[in-house]
């Protein structure tokens, strides 16, 4: 796979180590001529190929050819400059997936296809839900958002109590645009089939829209009477 990150700083540095690591192509695209020399002293980001252009402006993003990118990760400090980033590598190029960072959260509405983007990441908001996700045993917890928020990547871990626990997938009812993506159990991962079975404790993640959120919430979070009453 062949990745442009546009942004050296540390999050684009790091995004690109771990990628080359994987054995994937990346380009960096930095403007500050001073991260990159410090970059080619210091090894910073070893096996990726820094080029020393700002990647907001359509002749510099051309120069990497992102026609032939998979995905381009607009990873700087400003909101302004991923968005032309986004903007750019789609209308322009047709990059077929387009990763924006989110600086300020404020902002994140903005972070959309009408930008060109496919998936935005803001750190304050998904930290929030990773700790949320560590302390909530039966609650819908979104992890990332997709096409401006109106999809989302969403955990659960289910609680005795669920009225999901002992139901097949197949006859849970699931809204037609939700799905169940994974359960994790047990600290494996089990790809769900229509005959899966869910148990207390499982930690199930799915991709639910704004309109179908209030059911996945009835579905599996709605509580049972165990006491046989």
């Amino acid at each position: 796979m062949r990745v442009i990150t546009v942004g050296g700083g540390k999050v684009g540095t790091f995004i690109a180590t771990q990628l080359v690591a994987q054995g994937h192509t990346v380009v960096i695209l930095e403007k500050d001529a001073k991260r990159v020399a410090e970059a080619a002293a210091t090894g910073a980001a070893a096996g990726v190929e820094w080029m020393l252009v700002d990647g907001c402006e359509v002749s510099s993003l051309a120069s990497a050819s992102p026609e032939t990118a998979d995905v381009v990760v607009a990873a700087t400090g400003d909101d302004e400059d991923n968005l032309v980033v986004s903007l750019l590598s789609k209308q322009e190029f047709a990059v077929p997936r387009v990763i924006a960072r989110v600086n300020n959260p404020d902002n994140e509405w903005m972070f959309n296809a009408t930008w060109g983007v496919d998936v935005s990441v803001s750190t304050p908001h998904l930290l929030t839900s990773l700790v949320q996700e560590a302390v909530s045993v039966g609650d819908l917890v979104r992890l990332l958002s997709f096409d401006g928020g109106r999809v989302r990547l969403s955990e659960i871990t289910l609680s005795e109590h669920s009225g999901a626990v002992g139901v097949a997938v197949a006859e849970l009812g699931l809204p037609r645009d939700s799905s169940i993506v994974a359960v994790v159990r047990d600290q494996g991962v089990i790809v769900p089939r229509g005959d899966t079975a869910l148990s207390a404790g499982d930690e199930v993640l799915l991709l639910v829209t704004e309109e179908s959120e209030a059911e996945i919430r009835r579905l599996f979070i709605e509580k049972v009477d165990l006491s046989g009453a």
